[in-house]
């Protein structure tokens, strides 16, 4: 009996703790995110909150107050130690909080005092970590199979019926995923000004909806590629289906691989400009440039940021958990690379809140669907595509990392081009065009 009221009474003050140091540490939050104990008790917030994070366990606590460590609340939440509930996006909130608050040393040394009294109760851990600090080989095919080979049934859940996984073009917020999908295929066709005859490079294919667009609805040769075999599977297997075979051709390869006796009309990558790293930027558009003709058009398609790729828990969430060989540059970096290999910008343009729209249509689609994506991937993968997708969400829109499509040629060449930019624009007969996919 001594026994049983001593351990719980060390329950309660554990508890104890625990609480005195999230209203320590969230004394000046006054946000949307409400934060619930495994007692069922409501610390910070209230029970009419729109995104409740609910500690099942203690040592996410620990690890946070004593390591200051954000990772540890993710490996939490991916083993089932942390849930959350509501709109996910919601938490970033708290997350920038916990970010840009400065706590006072007197505050900061009690709240150690106070987390060296919660054990260490954690069980089990699903972190992946690829040592992408040390990989020097960029988009290599054991970090791409990581995200990309997960399964294409996972991806079938939340993606289009063309399967592209990258920002769409909205004409408003209403508009569906799949039109806004097929008018940013369209959109980038119509950049690139592709006409029947044209041979096209696509760098990164994934499941070649851009390569079967362009090649239905423009008339080109493609030749994609991609280090996925998920990818490469599903890509050639629908070429197959559509008769496609004669005007487009996927390989399993690297970019770094393609020979220079074949050059190109038009070169795109669209999605996997974000794995090459910044190191090897010179490289990247380098190759591209020897394989580009004199007259040819370069469209690049990637992410960007604010900042460069410092190390902060966002960059480290990303290298451990989504992309293990991830860098985001700053637009203007990008563009110094590229004119620095000797291309000429000829447009450039942001399509940020289209990614935040069509990352809550992912999310959204992937949340219907929970059982099926439990089922294809497991459970602490459908948790963590919720919180990558939720998270890119939140900050596309708060503006810290940013999507631009960058269209160059090859400098000190005849401009051929319009000398408008009217034919981009999407007019009605475009629009059936594309709604309809003929």
């Amino acid at each position: 009996l001594l026994q049983g009221v001593t351990k719980h009474r060390q329950r309660q003050n554990i508890s104890g703790a625990c609480k005195v140091l999230l209203r320590t540490f969230f004394s000046a939050y006054n946000g949307p995110v409400t934060i619930q104990l495994w007692d069922q008790e409501i610390v910070i917030g209230n029970d009419q909150s729109k995104c409740t994070i609910i500690f099942r366990k203690q040592y996410p606590l620990r690890g946070l107050f004593i390591h200051k460590d954000l990772t540890c609340l993710v490996d939490a939440y991916l083993c089932g130690d942390i849930d959350i509930r509501g709109n996910l996006e919601l938490l970033f909130n708290l997350v920038n909080y916990l970010q840009n608050n400065k706590f006072s040393m007197r505050n900061q040394i009690r709240s150690l005092l106070l987390a060296a009294r919660i054990p260490n109760d954690q069980t089990n851990s699903v972190r992946f970590n690829l040592n992408s600090g040390k990989n020097k080989s960029r988009n290599n095919k054991e970090s791409i199979a990581y995200h990309y080979d997960v399964s294409n049934d996972f991806y079938r859940l939340f993606l289009d019926p063309e399967m592209v996984y990258s920002c769409a073009y909205f004409s408003d917020s209403t508009q569906s995923l799949i039109n806004a999908q097929r008018d940013k295929l369209d959109y980038i066709c119509r950049k690139l000004r592709l006409r029947p005859g044209l041979k096209v490079l696509d760098i990164g294919c994934g499941w070649g909806g851009l390569a079967i667009w362009a090649a239905q609805h423009y008339g080109v040769q493609v030749h994609g590629i991609t280090l996925s075999h998920e990818q490469y599977a599903y890509a050639v297997a629908r070429i197959n289906k559509l008769n496609l075979n004669e005007k487009i051709r996927i390989e399993l390869l690297d970019y770094r691989e393609l020979s220079d006796e074949t050059t190109y009309d038009r070169i795109v990558s669209v999605g996997m400009f974000e794995h090459v790293g910044i190191q090897n930027y010179p490289v990247y558009f380098g190759l591209i440039k020897s394989l580009l003709k004199p007259d040819g058009l370069f469209l690049n398609h990637g992410i960007t940021n604010d900042t460069g790729w410092l190390r902060t828990p966002g960059t480290q969430f990303i290298n451990t958990y989504i992309f293990p060989d991830g860098e985001l540059a700053r637009l203007s970096d990008v563009i110094t690379s590229m004119e620095d290999t000797g291309f000429e910008i000829i447009d450039t343009e942001t399509l940020r809140p289209h990614y935040a729209l069509t990352l809550r249509r992912w999310l959204e689609a992937l949340e219907n669907n929970k059982d099926e994506a439990i089922q294809f991937a497991g459970e602490s993968t459908y948790r963590l595509w919720r919180l990558y997708m939720a998270g890119s969400a939140w900050y596309f829109s708060e503006g810290s990392i940013n999507i631009n499509q960058v269209l160059t040629s090859i400098n000190r060449q005849p401009w051929t081009l319009p000398l408008r930019r009217d034919d981009l624009c999407l007019n009605k007969n475009n629009s059936s065009l594309i709604s309809t996919g003929v």
